[in-house]
């Protein structure tokens, strides 16, 4: 019997646990565009925007590798609202015996899907999101015990684990932070220079889903904050790859010097922007850490 693959609007990865062992054959991927998300909070409409655009990007990726999708647009008619209702109804038609999801990022959804095995009747599995570079295990294990908690600190555990910018000392085995130092902030805080302004970013020609969610998101949220244009965010992988080579290739160099730097019309300086990506999982953090590194 077929099991549902469950993936939330920030799962948006080929790599997510909730894909691994996909049987192509019987298993179906579910993803929802439901108020009761776009809702809970008023999110600004370009998030919107580009969470809906990125999800319906990501879905046709799916089928292109011949995964079965059940993807429910927030316009459908039939559309139930809430992601426990959709799944609902998705488990009755597909006739599901597994629901198989990511741990999600938010404790309100967390609780959520803890109440679908009852609810349903049949097995719910919530696999560990390994997009995080620390398991929850090796977090409490750091952080106990300690009067405080300073990033800084576990930040350099998460180097040591995984080897970045760090070389061996000396002769021994030991590694130690290349160039010497852990935190370099103190040298990098300089001044705006006059005249500073931002260097040239990506604007990605919009594809028909995206400007269909635009419209969407027009239609349905232009009452929530900000403005809808203009929208020049990549919506898939291969987009936000090419964001990623950019801020590295161009930007990169630049940033540490002035991080902390306020230009007054200039909203951008050599900031990343590729939070987003990272966020919805387009980007992969690991990778971008390995990507600085090179």
């Amino acid at each position: 019997m077929p099991s549902i693959r469950f993936i939330l609007a920030d799962q948006l990865s080929s790599s997510i646990s909730s894909l691994d062992g996909i049987d192509a054959k019987s298993d179906s991927v579910l993803i929802c565009e439901v108020m009761e998300e776009a809702t809970y909070v008023k999110h600004h409409q370009k998030k919107i925007a580009f969470l809906f655009s990125a999800m319906r990007h990501f879905a046709q990726m799916l089928r292109e590798k011949d995964i079965s999708v059940r993807y429910i647009k927030l316009d459908d008619p039939e559309n139930q609202g809430s992601l426990t209702a959709e799944l609902q109804r998705a488990a009755s038609i597909l006739n599901a015996d597994k629901i198989i999801v990511t741990e999600p990022g938010e404790y309100r959804v967390l609780e959520m899907i803890k109440s679908w095995q009852k609810m349903l009747g049949i097995p719910v599995k919530i696999l560990p999101d390994s997009r995080f570079l620390a398991t929850h295990t090796e977090f409490a294990a750091w952080a106990k015990n300690k009067k405080q908690l300073r990033m800084e600190f576990f930040y350099r555990e998460m180097r040591k684990k995984y080897k970045i910018l760090l070389e061996a000392e000396g002769t021994s085995h030991l590694l130690k932070p290349v160039g010497g130092e852990w935190n370099y902030d103190k040298e990098n805080r300089k001044p705006p220079k006059a005249g500073m302004v931002s260097p040239k970013r990506i604007s990605h020609q919009k594809s028909a889903i995206t400007q269909e969610v635009l419209n969407l998101v027009h239609s349905r949220f232009s009452h929530h904050f900000g403005r809808l244009e203009p929208f020049h965010y990549a919506v898939t992988r291969e987009q936000a790859m090419i964001e990623l080579d950019h801020f590295i290739d161009t930007i990169l160099p630049h940033f540490g010097d002035y991080q902390d730097a306020m230009v007054a019309g200039e909203p951008y300086l050599y900031h990343s922007l590729i939070s987003s990506y990272l966020n919805a999982g387009l980007l992969l953090p690991l990778e971008v850490c390995q990507r600085a590194e090179a």
